[in-house]
């Protein structure tokens, strides 16, 4: 198994996070913004879109890709197995960020839990193709 640190890694995770980046704004534009503003209208500016915005959601998508990359790996050179590589490491991903996230939100009553009807399985279907896209490059590593 070859070591993909630091220049492999970084060009895993740039080809990754062109997925999770697609995907992230999907869902933010199609669901989740217009559910917050819909569910929070008495918020002022509730979900904006501004610069400070999206250079969070920058750091955001960087480490969530990043993690991804990371447990991919370590899913990947332990378990030798393509398929259960990326069910696990996108499972765990999904549960470490999306679930997470979502649960809080829920219990802190700025979302709508049928809103989580959409999202937690996009987010899921997120982390597991940004599994198999690792997965993919790190075979071409081995090759």
């Amino acid at each position: 198994m070859k070591n993909i640190f630091p220049k492999n890694f970084i060009k895993i995770v740039l080809i990754t996070s062109i997925w999770v980046n697609i995907s992230e704004v999907f869902r933010y534009f199609i669901i989740v913004m217009p559910e917050m503003h819909r569910d929070l209208a008495a918020i002022p500016n509730v979900a904006p879109m501004n610069l400070f915005v999206f250079s969070i959601w920058g750091i955001w998508d960087t480490i969530l890709t990043a993690s991804i990359v990371y447990v991919t790996w370590l899913c990947h050179s332990k378990f030798k197995s393509k398929n259960r590589t990326i069910l696990i490491a996108g499972i765990f991903s999904w549960i470490m960020f999306f679930l997470l996230f979502w649960i809080g939100m829920i219990n802190m009553n700025l979302a709508n839990p049928k809103m989580l009807l959409y999202t937690l399985p996009l987010s899921l279907f997120e982390t597991l193709v940004a599994a198999w896209i690792t997965t993919k490059q790190l075979e071409l590593q081995n090759d």
